[in-house]
């Protein structure tokens, strides 16, 4: 087990991301994920209030209710550690106080609990003073509602303010951030986002993983893959993702293991990186996700990753 920064929140370092439930998953295929997932010793799963309002028929919301469905149906509430986030619901869009307050309500409705044990703001919102947004989601945690609270999508400039913001008005510190990260996505790297995470204690729950599918060796050149995914994942179909993906071909064919396997070890061990969150479609994926918490790549191998 992994701490996340200065909270008491241990978790296995792979958090389950929720973005599929409701969407390319269904309740019943949900239901088997998150199963296997607790079956093989995960306890966070990640997810957020807009998912999935872009799918047709759906309305934002949908993975929020199949967990707590899924919670409800199995109890094991006291066995998971619950991460969702405020902003994109087409209900309560941004940060205004007064929208983040409700769409708490409303995801505590919809998971059925009393409490969320991580509450990110999803994507900054530049139209309200930092003060108003951090000390909102400040005034959840003293209200009992949330546990610990986190950015996610903010530049460095907007950390900044918020971490002064925490300091001079003495609100709850975040202490985590969920940025875009992984072999093929290196901003955060050198963009002040890690500097900013080093400084804080924060700790590191990158999101795309395994970019959008990309990392699990499936979308090659000349190979059809009908999923969600693929138009997400062709992107990185150029030279220089042939030559990660080459390179994870390597290492985990030394290892016998999967490709995923290796591309999640690999962030798994990045400086400030708690836990990747990652995202299956299918129960049959999750060993290959699941093995990577226990792979120990050497010094040559992460070198070898790093080359392209």
């Amino acid at each position: 087990m992994t701490r996340i920064g200065a909270s008491d929140l241990d978790i296995l370092p792979l958090v389950l991301g929720g973005n599929v439930f409701g969407w390319t998953a269904d309740q019943a295929t949900s239901f088997a994920l998150l199963d296997a997932f607790l079956d093989g010793g995960g306890n966070m799963v990640d997810t957020a209030d807009g998912y999935s309002w872009w799918a047709t028929g759906n309305n934002g919301g949908e993975s929020e209710t199949v967990i707590g469905a899924w919670m409800a149906a199995r109890r094991t509430r006291d066995r998971v550690l619950l991460a969702t986030k405020v902003s994109t619901h087409p209900q309560f869009k941004g940060l205004r106080p007064q929208t983040i307050n409700q769409a708490a309500d409303a995801s505590l409705a919809r998971l059925g609990t009393d409490h969320i044990d991580l509450y990110y703001a999803h994507f900054d919102d530049p139209t309200v003073p930092m003060a108003e947004i951090v000390g909102t989601l400040s005034a959840l945690v003293d209200a009992g509602k949330v546990r610990y609270i986190a950015p996610s999508n903010f530049s460095p400039v907007r950390l900044e303010e918020w971490f002064a913001v925490t300091e001079s008005e003495h609100l709850h510190a975040a202490v985590a951030l969920q940025p875009h990260y992984n072999v093929m996505e290196r901003s955060y790297e050198i963009d002040g986002l890690r500097d900013a995470a080093r400084r804080y204690g924060l700790g590191v729950l990158p999101y795309y993983a395994l970019a959008s599918g990309f990392l699990t060796g499936k979308y090659r050149r000349g190979a059809t893959v009908a999923s969600e995914r693929a138009a997400k994942a062709s992107a990185y179909l150029n030279p220089r993702g042939d030559r990660v993906l080459d390179a994870l071909d390597e290492v985990a064919a030394a290892r016998g293991v999967e490709v995923a396997t290796v591309a999640l070890a690999w962030l798994r061990v990045q400086e400030t990186v708690v836990a990747p969150v990652a995202s299956a479609s299918r129960p049959e994926q999750l060993p290959a996700l699941l093995a990577s918490t226990a792979l120990d790549l050497t010094e040559d191998e992460l070198m070898v990753i790093e080359l392209p």
